[in-house]
């Protein structure tokens, strides 16, 4: 398909913003938790799921992930890196349960949802139904499926729909349930200035370029992060991040989720579609009972461990603990150190649980 013509994007790009924006609106008028970040998703969603040629730039997305990180960063103080590195067993046990869980979830998707796709065979249905469930981000678990000889069709869309439900419910029940402010401990510097927003972004944008060109996964985010961690932690305080760009930033994340659903996404594999949902509402009800005993054991508030073991995207978690104020950096942490862990060990795990890729699998029969 012919790629369009580069006004045709900016204008259809445009469009979407400004549907994204009036739908934050609305929120911000019907007071729904992160506005700025559901109001754009939903919105996009529906009018792609619709037909209406949404686009969103990736370079938003990017942006958007940068100066959200660089945010969070904010909140490693010394004293929170203390608090963090007493909680690394708890942070290993979450990875371990984590990949569990993931493992789980895929060998009952494979068990049910063959029937629906019984023109897939069995080794390409394995791989698919692996890393579709697995708890890590959608591109790259999409990416190793592709190695797997998987249908990254159906891991690509598992994993939308399951940080869809993720993003929307999770904020919604912690709005309801009143439980937010939570925070004892604020952010290294509340004030804006000018000059050291400037260094602090273009050093944090360093530190996503170097991860970029090394080839790491998520680098806009976990390159900031790191650079803008390491600032804080050594007492260097330059500037705060202004509301508006937070703001933006979620709306920018909110876009690139929303465009995901393209206008036949219900009508592919409708039994699929069913069961990585009624799956995804599963796994958040595990997740709570495990963050439940968590807290129990670490004397963390649950929600915040809710919140840092739910299977939801490590951006739109840490933006709702950030927005509702409920242990940014505990929930940063967990959600970081997971996605670093799942990225490493979930194809290792993969070949030894299976035996290899399904084109390995296919060479070795024969």
């Amino acid at each position: 398909m012919p790629s369009l013509p580069p006004f045709r994007s900016v204008v259809r790009i445009a469009l979407t913003l400004i549907a994204a924006l009036l739908a934050a609106q609305l929120c911000l008028v019907l007071r729904t938790p992160l506005p700025w970040m559901i109001g754009p998703l939903l919105c996009t969603a529906l009018l792609t799921m619709c037909g209406v040629p949404t686009m969103s730039a990736h370079a938003f997305r990017n942006a958007g992930q940068w100066v959200i990180a660089t945010a969070l960063g904010l909140y490693f103080t010394p004293e929170v890196a203390q608090l963090i590195g007493g909680l690394w067993w708890a942070i290993a046990l979450a990875i371990v349960w984590a990949l569990l869980l993931g493992w789980g979830f895929g060998a009952w998707l494979f068990r049910y949802a063959s029937p629906d796709l019984r023109d897939i065979p069995g080794s390409t249905m394995r791989a698919t139904c692996y890393y579709a469930s697995a708890i890590g981000g959608a591109s790259e678990m999409t990416l190793l499926a592709e190695r797997e000889g998987a249908r990254t069709d159906l891991v690509a869309a598992s994993h939308s729909l399951r940080v869809l439900i993720v993003t929307v419910s999770i904020p919604f029940a912690l709005q309801w349930s009143g439980l937010h402010g939570l925070d004892l401990l604020p952010p290294a510097i509340r004030v804006v200035e000018p000059k050291g927003l400037i260094i602090l972004l273009l050093a944090a944008g360093v530190g996503a370029f170097i991860m970029r060109q090394l080839g790491r996964a998520n680098p806009w985010f976990l390159g900031a992060l790191l650079v803008t961690l390491g600032l804080t932690v050594s007492g260097i305080t330059l500037s705060a991040i202004p509301q508006w760009m937070v703001n933006a930033a979620q709306l920018a994340i909110g876009v690139s989720l929303g465009v995901r659903f393209s206008a036949d996404f219900l009508h592919t594999a409708p039994r699929w579609i069913a069961l990585v949902a009624m799956g995804t509402v599963v796994l958040m009800l595990i997740c709570a009972l495990f963050a439940l005993g968590l807290s129990w054991v670490t004397g963390q508030p649950w929600v915040t461990l809710i919140l840092g073991t739910s299977p939801g995207g490590i951006a739109e978690m840490a933006i709702t603990a950030k927005v509702l104020q409920l242990g940014v950096p505990v929930v940063t942490a967990f959600q970081v150190c997971r996605l670093v862990a799942v990225l490493l060990l979930v194809a290792p795990m993969y070949r030894w649980l299976y035996g290899g890729s399904a084109t390995q699998g296919a060479q070795r029969s024969g």
